[in-house]
């Protein structure tokens, strides 16, 4: 029996009929693997049921069938990297597109060849989760050879770039960190000290920009590597001085290797120092004590990655920003200092 009424069968429905998600659904259309007979069948007969119809108008691009998007970043294992992905993932699925993923090596110059030959054809659609240097570069070659067909995201500051709206999906780093200096500061502490990670400048900007507006000088700041245990080290120094009372941490792994010092110096947490990330990391609710930290919703940041893309591809209306702003979560890292 076909469906009736003013309103298109979707994807949804069938799902709803199958007793399956849309992914699963999106798997059976494009004929993916992974997907068990019986439940193949049961989604087929949905299909055949309702009278779905799926879109075909987002697979065609340069003249080719366009089933797939490939996402270019540079470590999954980070939470935000992972967490994007996510959100990309769900909303391609969704859509009827299949996701590839191609990591590039920090450590390694590419070419435009070695870059553009990762695509699965000529022309196909990208997204780059552009953090660093590496997929900034990857995103400028991919820019330059098929404008039409790739967006990216980043922070805010490449907002800057004529024409960005139309290829970005910004995150606000530099409000993230003022958020969380400010914060810290409100706690009666006298300055803030940063440990910041790679790539991620506008996140020292805003807590530079924090302790600036009420005139305080921002204190050297302390470089650290990506990891919990690069994080140790680095701030091992820091944590060991009494006049520090406040650490911002450019992310929560980091803000862990900051609490793992103190633990190792005898300082008790908030006592005697107080710590807070950025990112909300599942870890963070669950470690002890708590973490502080600002939550940023990089899944809705690579859904709206991906419905810009798919808006780049289609036409039709711009897609609106669906991401959450971020938020202070307050936990048992954070406090007064010590009178």
């Amino acid at each position: 029996m076909s469906a009736a009424g003013p309103k298109p069968v979707s994807i949804f429905d069938v799902a709803k009929q199958a007793g399956v998600s849309h992914q699963t659904v999106s798997r059976v259309i494009n004929d993916a693997p992974m997907v068990a007979d019986t439940t193949r069948a049961r989604v087929k007969a949905a299909i055949a049921d309702l009278g779905y119809r799926p879109n075909r108008s987002a697979r065609t691009l340069a003249g080719g069938a366009v089933r797939s998007v490939t996402v270019f970043t540079f470590d999954t294992s980070l939470y935000g990297t992972a967490e994007t992905l996510r959100g990309i993932e769900d909303a391609a699925s969704a859509a009827g597109f299949t996701v590839l993923i191609s990591v590039l090596d920090p450590e390694q110059t590419y070419t435009d060849g070695d870059i553009l030959g990762r695509l699965s054809h000529d022309g196909a659609p990208a997204i780059v989760i552009a953090h660093d240097e590496t997929t900034t570069q990857a995103r400028r070659i991919l820019r330059k050879a098929q404008p039409g067909a790739v967006v990216a995201t980043g922070d805010d500051q490449l907002s800057r770039e004529p024409g960005a709206a139309d290829w970005l999906v910004p995150l606000d780093d530099r409000v993230v960190a003022k958020r969380a200096t400010r914060y810290l500061l409100s706690m009666g502490h006298r300055t803030v000290h940063y440990l910041a990670m790679p790539g991620k400048a506008r996140r020292q900007d805003g807590w530079a920009e924090a302790l600036a507006e009420v005139g305080i000088e921002p204190p050297e700041v302390v470089q650290s590597g990506w990891t919990i245990g690069s994080a140790a080290e680095a701030a091992a120094e820091l944590v060991a001085d009494p006049g520090v009372t406040a650490i911002m941490c450019g992310n929560d792994d980091l803000a862990f290797g900051v609490l793992h010092a103190a633990h190792r110096a005898g300082r008790s947490i908030p006592g005697d120092l107080s710590v807070i990330g950025c990112d909300d990391s599942p870890m963070a609710a669950y470690h002890v004590p708590g973490l502080t930290t600002v939550d940023l919703d990089f899944r809705g940041v690579g859904r709206s990655a991906f419905e810009l893309l798919r808006h780049k591809l289609e036409g039709g209306p711009d897609p609106r920003p669906s991401w959450r702003s971020p938020e202070l979560v307050v936990r048992e890292t954070s406090g007064p200092p010590r009178q």
